[in-house]
């Protein structure tokens, strides 16, 4: 099976976890494409089977590029099976708060592009701090102190269920693998 896999990352967590779901479909036999939506133009999304979109929130939005890369597909994504990586930081948790707004946002974004995944499937983030700057990364220890995380500010901290995402995508592929 032909599967694309697509993401826009911010600071590279959703892109290191969209290496991880490209290894893991190539590793049971399917042929994947990864790439960055930044880079799609020209893409012809039909020559796939399957199609899975990752981004991450921030500050309740997706990424401007997933938005227009959804917009510009619209057609070819109805047509296609697909999963929708939504990566988060609250997905990390388990406040009830947290998961409403997280639901909230992917309908948000689904409804705007006008695109309903068969699947939608929330992924724990990292925080990047050696991605940050002083001022984010300020902010970000604030946001990891009200959720009672104790960080290091100069280390990164991963919170990405990497045996739950294989699950859930061997789960969406429903038994369809080449290999045994």
């Amino acid at each position: 099976m032909k599967i694309c896999v697509g993401y826009a990352s911010t600071e590279g967590q959703t892109r290191k976890i969209c290496r991880f779901v490209a290894d893991h479909l190539v590793d049971v036999g399917h042929s994947v494409e990864l790439l960055d939506v930044d880079a799609a133009e020209g893409l012809d999304l039909a020559r796939f089977d399957r199609v899975i979109l990752a981004g991450s929130l921030h500050l309740k939005r997706f990424q401007s590029s997933l938005d227009g890369f959804v917009r510009a597909n619209a057609a070819v994504l109805a047509a296609l099976p697909s999963l929708f990586l939504a990566v988060s930081l609250a997905a990390a948790g388990d406040d009830a708060e947290d998961w409403r707004g997280l639901r909230e946002c992917v309908a948000q974004f689904c409804a705007d592009v006008r695109w309903q995944p068969a699947r939608v499937e929330h992924v724990a983030g990292a925080f990047r701090f050696t991605e940050y700057d002083f001022f984010k990364s300020l902010a970000m220890r604030y946001v990891a102190r009200q959720r009672g995380q104790v960080v290091d500010p100069h280390a990164d901290r991963e919170y990405t269920d990497w045996a739950a995402l294989a699950a859930a995508l061997d789960d969406w592929l429903g038994g369809v693998c080449v290999k045994a």
